[in-house]
């Protein structure tokens, strides 16, 4: 990819494991030297996007919706689940039906996950719990709440170390919104902002040819990516390889009934008309499979 303007795009990037084969592969084939990059979490980074500081980024899905007038999502990329996602949890010391009134924790400002819990204890369980926001240690989270919710490389190191360590129940938001609906969720999108896009098109083209090509390349090495990470991370290489290969870095036809379903359940259906896809240039591939 080679961009000839004078600035680079501003380009965000999630610092969670799950963000990490968008990105491997931008490293492989040199593609990274053309972006100035901008690592954050997912709220930060979406912030950062709205108010003008990134051209090009991941946005969490309740932050999209918000801005569906200001960003057009790049297609055929997202972080997203058909099934189980592995990182974000309900880690509780009860089963779910029995925390009417209990005590929550949220360890996380991802608003995406938060909403997700939320809908599913409230309709899949009955249940009214006491919210309330902390850094996302799971020990003290218990000291203080019945369960927690838990996201990104937290809720991995939660569901997969310290849960059955502590005798605790873990239950995958993935897996229980796909047993509720039938449908895969995104939990993160990339947006462009429209007036970078009305500007700078042919190199929003090149960014979105870069993500595509560097997933393809990370999944079909998934192997090496995992041995890579797994050196400087509390995870083995089988684990990271699962995890990779678990979660769904696609948004095609059925990601968006994803996203519109979740819309429709938490009454921002209008929202989700809004959004817009960036159209295809020639020599990129059709996004919808």
């Amino acid at each position: 990819m080679t961009t000839h303007h004078r600035f680079r795009p501003r380009v965000g990037h999630i610092q969670f494991l799950n963000c990490l084969p968008l990105y491997w592969g931008l490293a492989r084939s040199g593609s990274l030297l053309d972006l100035e990059l901008t690592k954050d979490t997912p709220e930060k980074l979406g912030e950062r996007l709205v108010n003008g500081e990134l051209d090009i980024g991941p946005v969490s899905l309740v932050d999209f919706l918000d801005h569906a007038d200001e960003l057009v999502a790049l297609p055929d990329i997202a972080v997203g689940c058909d099934g189980p996602v592995m990182s974000c949890v309900i880690v509780s010391q009860v089963p779910l039906d029995r925390l009417d009134g209990a005590r929550v924790a949220l360890g996380s400002t991802s608003r995406t996950s938060v909403r997700l819990a939320r809908l599913l204890l409230a309709e899949r369980h009955g249940v009214a719990p006491d919210y309330y926001t902390c850094p996302p240690d799971l020990g003290l989270m218990m000291q203080e709440a019945e369960a927690a919710v838990l996201i990104g490389d937290a809720a991995l190191r939660a569901s997969l170390h310290d849960a059955p360590r502590l005798g605790l129940e873990v239950h995958d938001l993935g897996r229980m919104w796909h047993e509720w609906t039938g449908l895969p969720f995104v939990f993160a999108a990339w947006g462009v902002r429209r007036d970078y896009l009305a500007r700078e098109e042919e190199t929003v083209h090149q960014v979105h040819r870069a993500f595509l090509d560097s997933r393809d390349l990370s999944l079909a090495e998934v192997g090496k990516v995992a041995e890579q990470a797994a050196r400087w991370e509390d995870f083995d290489a089988e684990v990271l390889e699962r995890y990779f290969t678990t979660l769904d870095y696609r948004l095609g036809r059925r990601q968006l009934e994803g996203v519109a379903e979740f819309a429709r359940r938490v009454g921002r259906a209008e929202d989700a008309g809004r959004v817009a896809l960036l159209e295809s240039s020639p020599g990129t591939r059709p996004w919808s499979r």
